[in-house]
């Protein structure tokens, strides 16, 4: 299904420095989504979304079969067949991640079991240190795995993680670099030591491993790299850069730049999403009062901004001048809701605000708009995501880490009362 959503405007207004064409004429379209949920009760959706999710899941599953090496579904290409991830991809963890949480809501063993087999598929990626998203990979993976079942195993894979990832800590910016300069989606543009914003999402390894061992230093990494990027990753105005270059001789920026966004003046969605997730942690792991505020300037940026869509899907950049012709991201939707669950305990004054807005964006997502139907979407869950859309290679796609965090939201959801 082609993502380019036919909208009826009402009116357009020049917003940024792109001209972009807000669209705040979503309301016919949230009607008869808000037709289709809402008189669902809130387990009878859930539940609904599961067992919708363990159809599609057996089928990737079955897809996937006994093939060696055994690896990860990431998302779709453009002829219908599954895009695997490799051991030492980003997205690696994101597939067994969301295993394990059909583990949690059903209790099934055949859950647990596949989630343990896909976990140990990527046994490996507790050891790369040539880039930053070990926290995507292990914590997502094995540390679900340790929370649910106490493994310790598990448990060891997240400190080796932790370890790996502390060695690309830059004492003299304070940060930990992303990616060496030399990658191959990277090698010259003239960087030095970048760091992107997703960066602040694998933050908690290093505060979970804090925990199990006791030593301080993984925490003091993680509060140093998200004081500085709250310092020179974010404008006035709560939105963030994508990636900030810092001098690696004197710890300086040298640059600030949307690399996966639209300008870079622009707000990319999902980095607006990774920023808010992030520091919501920080402030869940230390009770940081910076990271506190940080996260709340966030929440109201994304909740209260015309860019955002009635419906609260955004396109993948706020700021693109196709909109409304250009594609949603439902992952940065459901990012979004997943962590304004957490911030809706954490700030108990803006609870209501916080829990009313998720539920907005899961109904949403729960609807036929985005929720694949059985036998669809190449077995994932979530319709109508974009990766890196310079690549074009994931634009208008199911994403693994889409379907992570939707049913990630759904199952904390499940728990918080009224």
């Amino acid at each position: 299904m082609n993502l380019k959503t036919k909208v009826v405007a009402i009116s357009l207004a020049v917003v940024g420095l792109s001209s972009c064409a807000t669209d705040n004429t979503k309301a016919t379209d949230k009607d008869v989504v808000n037709e289709q949920t809402a008189k669902e009760s809130k387990n009878d959706l859930i539940k609904r979304v599961f067992s919708r999710a363990e159809v599609q899941y057996t089928s990737l599953i079955n897809e996937i079969g006994d093939k060696t090496p055994l690896l990860n579904p990431r998302s779709v290409k453009k002829d219908g067949s599954l895009r695997m991830a490799w051991r030492e991809d980003w997205t690696s963890g994101f597939f067994p991640g969301t295993l394990w949480y059909m583990y949690e809501y059903t209790k099934a063993d055949k859950w647990k079991v596949n989630a343990d087999k896909f976990t140990m598929a990527i046994d490996s990626a507790q050891f790369v240190k040539w880039h930053h998203d070990v926290g995507f990979m292990v914590e997502n993976s094995f540390g679900n795995g340790y929370r649910l079942t106490g493994n310790e195993y598990y448990k060891q894979a997240v400190i080796d993680a932790a370890k790996s990832l502390s060695t690309r800590y830059r004492p003299v910016a304070r940060i930990i670099q992303s990616w060496d300069t030399d990658a191959p989606w990277i090698a010259g543009r003239g960087w030095d030591m970048p760091a992107i914003i997703d960066n602040m999402m694998n933050l908690n390894l290093m505060y979970k491993a804090t925990g199990y061992t006791k030593d301080n230093k993984y925490a003091d990494i993680a509060n140093n790299h998200a004081a500085a990027t709250l310092k020179n990753a974010y404008r006035d105005n709560g939105s963030c850069f994508h990636l900030v270059d810092y001098d690696h001789k004197t710890g300086k920026v040298r640059s600030t730049v949307n690399f996966q966004g639209y300008s870079d003046p622009s707000s990319w969605a999902r980095g607006q999403a990774w920023g808010l997730y992030g520091f919501m942690e920080v402030f869940r792991e230390t009770g940081n009062v910076d990271a506190k505020n940080q996260a709340i300037k966030i929440a109201d940026y994304i909740m209260n901004t015309p860019k955002i869509p009635a419906d609260k899907i955004p396109y993948w950049d706020y700021d693109d001048p196709k909109i409304p012709e250009s594609p949603r991201d439902a992952s940065a939707a459901a990012l979004v809701a997943s962590a304004l669950i957490d911030m809706s305990e954490l700030v108990p004054e803006k609870k209501a605000e916080y829990l009313a807005y998720a539920e907005d964006v899961l109904r949403e997502l729960s609807s036929d708009k985005y929720l694949a139907k059985e036998g669809t979407n190449g077995g994932f869950i979530l319709m109508h995501s974009v990766g890196n859309f310079h690549e074009d290679n994931e634009n208008d796609s199911p994403l693994n880490y889409a379907d992570y965090y939707f049913m990630e939201a759904l199952v904390k959801w499940q728990h918080i009362k009224g």
